[in-house]
């Protein structure tokens, strides 16, 4: 079964249609950050649409991967941008239905679409091939990006979330730990590199 997983998961044809479908929600990730974007300084820019810089990342290894290479930074980045940014949304969207008593049809198709994020990250793991200096570059870029949001108070605007963004900001750093604990354990630590994942680049 797990062999028939990953045969699919390796296929041309389903890589391109992941990547672009990636490739459409990146773009409508950014586009949903316009109004914060607008207000925002340019020395921030790169750091306030977390979602749709995650996707990115992955685009960009699905990219890599159809056309017979990779980038192993991008790969780490990927897995744990993915992971983090996908939990925080659905986290966040279903922490905005509690407070404000209502869910919208764009909060419900965010929290589909964040937990697919974080499920695709994990799913590829078995393909990625980073080390642990890849990690530390990945997890330095991760952890600043938190100091970006919740420090310098860039963070996605959700509501009234801003009530809680003390809290907020304290479950956004642990949740950067585990993504890059979970990095650490299944790639740099874990026995990934199985027999039957030959159709893609090494």
């Amino acid at each position: 079964m797990k062999e028939y997983i990953y045969t699919i998961l390796g296929n041309r044809t389903f890589l391109w249609l992941l990547f672009f479908t990636n490739l459409l929600g990146t773009i409508y990730g950014y586009i949903w950050y316009i109004p914060q974007l607008e207000i925002t300084k340019p020395v921030f820019l790169p750091f306030v649409p977390d979602s749709p810089t995650a996707s990115l990342f992955f685009t960009i290894v699905l990219f890599l991967y159809l056309m017979g290479k990779r980038s192993k930074i991008m790969e780490a980045l990927a897995l744990i941008t993915l992971f983090k940014y996908g939990i925080w949304a659905v986290v966040m969207n279903v922490l905005t239905w509690q407070v404000t008593g209502f869910i919208s049809l764009q909060a419900w198709m965010l929290i589909l679409s964040h937990a697919a994020m974080a499920l695709q990250g994990l799913l590829y793991v078995p393909y990625y091939r980073f080390s642990a200096w890849h990690l530390i570059l990945a997890a330095i870029w991760t952890l600043h990006n938190d100091v970006i949001d919740y420090v310098f108070m860039q963070y996605p605007i959700y509501s009234r979330l801003e009530e809680y963004i003390l809290q907020i900001g304290y479950f956004t750093f642990w949740l950067s730990i585990v993504s890059v604990g979970i990095a650490y354990w299944l790639v740099v630590r874990g026995d990934r590199h199985l027999r039957y994942l030959k159709n893609l680049p090494s």
